[in-house]
């Protein structure tokens, strides 16, 4: 369980975060969604202690995210942040690879490499797993990322607009192989997703942003409503159901 209590934060006096609290429970995916400059993103790095909390506080599991020991907190969550920058002279099997640093801090044993055969398989990255990243699309370096994020085995994965750069085919393989990874092997997924359908189809659970604030909480059919959107992005948009569940047309 991630239990956000009281947090807020500003920059140079201008508010970022404004008063959040959040109890995330285990198992399933949470879309965080929301304008830019709402404060998702912000969200996430201070849950993975990427940036020091200025007041209330988080705890994973029980374990405050501000004093725990950052291997501890390393084998409890991982990251996937916006446009993270590697190496690019490592293959794709390497980079993965890393995923593992936590446990084997190096020393990586038979256990470590068939979790990165399986991360591989996961994100059907056999074919590409020799190659070196900087010869990758922007999509396949992305699948690769978000392999590492997976490879590093914890319970709690935090993935910060993890479609950017994939095209339409990817993004739904994407989303359905987090489906089967939050339902088959328990983990829990906190998503910055732009994507309102693809939360509205694949999320359990949607936390709605704007401004710093949190402004609705809950199950896609309860989040997504004309009245909600409009309080979120600032426009009014037409709703269709589609198998029971909400469908939004952003677009008109």
């Amino acid at each position: 369980m991630i239990q956000i209590e009281n947090v807020s934060l500003s920059y140079r006096d201008a508010p970022i975060l404004r008063d959040i609290n959040l109890t995330l429970c285990k198992g399933g995916i949470t879309a965080l969604v929301g304008p830019n400059g709402a404060g998702k993103s912000t969200l996430l790095s201070l849950i993975a202690r990427l940036q020091p909390l200025q007041t209330g506080r988080i705890l994973i599991d029980g374990l405050p995210v501000d004093s725990t020991a950052s291997r501890t907190l390393a084998q409890r969550l991982a990251i996937l942040r916006q446009g993270g920058a590697v190496a690019s002279r490592l293959t794709v099997r390497e980079l993965i690879g890393f995923g593992r640093f936590p446990h084997h801090q190096g020393r990586p044993d038979a256990g470590d490499l068939v979790s990165v055969e399986e991360a591989l398989e996961q994100f059907d990255l056999q074919a590409l797993a020799g190659r070196f990243i900087d010869t990758l699309s922007g999509g396949q370096r992305q699948r690769a990322m978000v392999a590492m994020t997976f490879c590093q085995g914890t319970d709690y994965l935090l993935l910060d607009e993890p479609l950017n750069n994939l095209d339409m085919f990817h993004a739904r393989h994407l989303m359905r192989s987090l489906r089967a990874i939050t339902d088959e092997r328990q983990r829990t997924a906190i998503i910055v997703l732009h994507d309102i359908n693809q939360a509205a189809t694949y999320a359990d659970r949607i936390v709605a942003m704007r401004d710093g604030s949190v402004i609705a909480d809950g199950a896609p059919a309860a989040v997504l409503t004309e009245d909600n959107l409009e309080s979120v992005f600032g426009y009014r948009m037409q709703i269709r159901q589609i198998d029971g569940r909400p469908l939004v047309l952003q677009h008109l």
